[in-house]
């Protein structure tokens, strides 16, 4: 199950264990049993600081398995189940749930410690998850160390696809879906901070009411973790300069992104090692990191330093800001969208396109953008079907032309997206209305590209600096905005063509610009 070179990675992964760690497996018979204790087998044969065994510890399934920890001569329970056979994209939670119950060190903002560490009630967090979903594996690995910083919390990763019983019984139509004491928590495409703000939510009198290390003044603040806040706080930091980044995830909507292969230099790469990369790099210099947080407040006034309230409670002076908070795809929040972001459903057509060679795909949206992302597809698949709601394509008349007269492109109007069909973890059909039949008519293919739009991630900003109808932030040739001392780079802002190298680009920009105010407004 597990090849050697998986094995030899293990080895050396496991070589600093500090604790020794027992994986118990709920005793009983189930189909998948033999599977199981094989795999946790290999597992343990990598160091002899790890060993399984079965045992009844009431736990969901006999192919359940809980981690236990040897603290003062006794087993305890660390809190961390899962329920299934952790392999594919889980396999890494698995991997990082055994290194930090033995001793290895959690990687979490002070401020997160203090919040999940001091949750006096008890709280089960259930993870749904697919074994193919690149996105699940995120919530698991965060739920899993709040379980191992308060012995309050546990936390159990369920493969869906072998509880469909429960999965049916409480309807669950995509993952990750995160349940608390049985009652839906959050679900669909989510991160560690949107569950780090749910908690908050939950207990908003722990805002703000931890004694956290208040930081010195900052010269930059840079918001925002993608390509091009990267790019901005290693340039910053590389002039000497004190440097906070304050993001929700490093690696913005890159993480999200399965394969890149349209990076200068780089000829093939994913969201996942980009993202390790840009860490990694950022990693080199004296950074101050805030993840997984928002910034709530921004108070800037026309002289002085700029305030930052971030939503744990901490303040930030900053003598200069940076805003590269990216953009999301508007999303059609259909049934099989959600769930299927990297297995067949995609939002960039020059990023992903080429992985769809010789298939046949749909586009939904008839503005420039969908129009637009039909004829480049159109160069790399068999066929696109492009889908537009009302009754005409919105694009502009030359690139309407240009797709009608395209063989390889058919277009449908008046077409309501009703769900997108997978099977076997990859998109397999979309379903959609003919709004002037109401008929529900089926559509086979491989690929869906969601081209509704692009949604600034700016309402932060609101009041704060000048935006357009559309929640760009408006800045100059030098990244300036409308505000004195707040620079903007990357999808965030006015400037065409959403691209990772271009948000690179506009980082570093950024960054040089705010350096020169910073030695101008000093004189």
């Amino acid at each position: 199950m597990l090849n050697n070179d998986i094995l030899q990675a293990l080895k050396t992964y496991t070589a600093n264990m500090t604790k020794a760690v027992t994986l118990v497996v709920q005793t009983g018979e189930h189909a998948k049993k033999q599977e199981l204790t094989e795999f946790l087998s290999q597992i343990c044969s990598v160091s002899d600081k790890l060993s399984w065994q079965e045992r009844n510890i009431n736990l969901r399934s006999p192919i359940s398995f809980a981690l236990e920890v040897e603290q003062d001569n006794t087993q305890q329970n660390t809190g961390i189940v899962f329920s299934g056979i952790p392999a594919g994209h889980e396999f890494n939670s698995l991997v990082l749930a055994i290194l930090q119950s033995s001793g290895t060190a959690i990687k979490l903002d002070n401020t997160l410690v203090n919040l999940v560490a001091n949750i006096n009630e008890p709280l089960h967090f259930e993870v749904f998850v697919s074994l193919s979903c690149h996105n699940c594996p995120d919530v698991v690995q965060s739920l899993n160390q709040f379980a191992l910083l308060n012995p309050n919390i546990s936390s159990e990763m369920i493969d869906g696809g072998l509880f469909q019983e429960v999965v049916e019984q409480r309807n669950i139509q995509g993952v990750p879906s995160v349940y608390v004491n049985g009652e839906l928590f959050a679900n669909g495409k989510i991160d560690t901070a949107q569950l780090v703000d749910k908690l908050i939510a939950r207990y908003p009198d722990f805002v703000g009411s931890f004694n956290v290390e208040q930081l010195p003044e900052q010269d930059i603040t840079v918001i925002g973790g993608g390509p091009a806040g990267v790019a901005a706080a290693i340039y910053a930091a590389r002039k000497g300069l004190k440097v906070t980044m304050v993001a929700d995830r490093i690696g913005g909507q890159v993480k999200d992104t399965v394969g890149i292969e349209n990076l200068i230099s780089v000829p093939k790469t994913t969201g996942t090692q980009l993202t390790s990369n840009m860490l990694a790099h950022m990693n080199d210099y004296d950074i101050t990191k805030k993840e997984h947080v928002r910034i709530t407040d921004i108070a800037a006034p026309p002289t002085g330093a700029k305030t930052l309230t971030l939503s744990s409670g901490e303040v930030i002076n900053s003598k200069a800001i940076i805003v590269a908070t990216g953009a999301k795809w508007r999303e059609l929040g259909v049934p099989g969208e959600k769930e299927n972001i990297g297995s067949g459903v995609a939002y960039c057509p020059h990023c992903d396109g080429p992985f769809f060679k010789g298939k046949d795909v749909a586009v939904i949206g008839g503005g420039n953008s969908g129009v637009e992302a039909a004829l480049d597809l159109a160069g790399m698949v068999q066929h696109v079907t492009l889908f537009e709601f009302l009754p005409e394509l919105k694009a502009d008349k030359v690139l309407v032309e240009k797709a009608q007269a395209n063989d390889k492109i058919s277009i449908v109007t008046n077409a309501a997206t009703k769900q997108i069909i997978a099977d076997n973890g990859k998109v397999v059909a979309i379903e959609y209305i003919d709004r002037m039949t109401e008929q529900v008519l089926r559509k086979n293919l491989s690929g869906v590209f969601v081209q509704i739009g692009l949604v600034p991630n700016s309402e932060f900003l609101q009041g704060v600096v000048e935006r357009t109808p559309y929640g760009e932030v408006v800045i100059d040739e030098k990244c300036q905005t409308s505000q004195v001392g707040i620079f903007a780079a990357g999808d965030v802002t006015t400037v065409p063509y959403k691209q990772i190298v271009i948000a690179m680009g506009e980082g570093a920009k950024a960054s040089l610009s705010a350096f020169d105010y910073l030695l101008r407004s000093a004189d």
